[in-house]
C-alpha cells in the first residue's frame, strides 16, 4: 500500500470536488459520493454497535459477523468509489442470506411490529438497520443515473435485514423480548 495515506489534510477538496479511485474528480455532493459517504456511516456505526457490550451467549459470534461486515462494506465503498469496477462478490450476499436464515431461524415469528429498543445493543442494531436503509437507497438511487454491479443492492438489502434479526437475537440473548407496537384502534362511527 506504500505512503498513499500519510498525507491526510491534502487541501485538494477545499473547492467542493473531490477524487474517485479511478483518478476522476466529482462534485462532493455527487451520487456516487452520498451513496460512499452513506456507507462509510453504516459502517461507523457497526463500530459503535461493535463497541458496545454484547450478550457474553452471543458476544463473539456477533463480533466475527459484524467484523467480516465491516471488511464487506469497505469492499462496497471501494466499488462504489472506482466506476465500473468490482469488488463485492456473490458470495458475500450469499453469507448474509446464509447468517440471515440462521439467526431468524432461532427467534418467534413476529405477530405484531416491533419498536426499536431493548437494550443498548440492540437499539444501536436498529440504527444500524435505519443507516442501511438509507445506504441502499443511495445506491439505489445511484443506479438510476450510472451503470453499478446489482451486488452492492443486494447487500445492502440483505444486510438491513440481517440487522433487524440481530436487534431481536440481541434483545433475547440479554434476557429480554421485543418491544412490541401498541397500536390503539380507534373506533369508527
Amino acid at each position: 500500500m506504500g505512503n498513499r495515506l500519510s498525507k491526510i489534510a491534502t487541501r485538494t477538496g477545499d473547492a467542493g470536488m473531490t477524487g474517485l479511485g479511478d483518478g476522476s474528480r466529482v462534485e462532493k455532493d455527487h451520487l456516487r459520493i452520498c451513496a460512499m459517504g452513506d456507507v462509510d456511516e453504516l459502517n461507523s456505526e457497526i463500530g459503535v454497535l461493535l463497541a458496545t457490550p454484547l450478550p457474553s451467549s452471543v458476544s463473539q459470534a456477533l463480533q466475527d459477523l459484524l467484523l467480516q461486515v465491516q471488511h464487506d462494506l469497505f469492499d462496497l465503498g471501494g466499488e462504489l468509489c472506482i466506476p465500473n469496477y468490482t469488488l463485492l462478490k456473490d458470495e458475500q450476499v450469499s453469507r448474509l442470506d446464509e447468517w440471515l436464515a440462521q439467526y431468524n431461524a432461532t427467534l418467534e415469528p413476529l405477530s405484531e411490529f416491533i419498536l426499536p429498543g431493548g437494550t443498548m445493543a440492540a437499539a444501536q442494531a436498529h440504527i444500524c438497520r435505519t443507516v442501511c436503509r438509507r445506504a441502499e437507497r443511495s445506491v439505489v438511487r445511484l443506479g438510476w443515473d450510472v451503470e453499478i454491479n446489482d451486488a452492492p443492492r443486494q447487500y445492502l438489502n440483505r444486510l438491513s435485514d440481517l440487522l433487524f434479526v440481530l436487534a431481536r437475537v440481541l434483545n433475547r440473548a440479554a434476557g429480554g423480548q421485543d418491544v412490541l407496537w401498541k397500536h390503539e384502534k380507534k373506533e369508527t362511527k
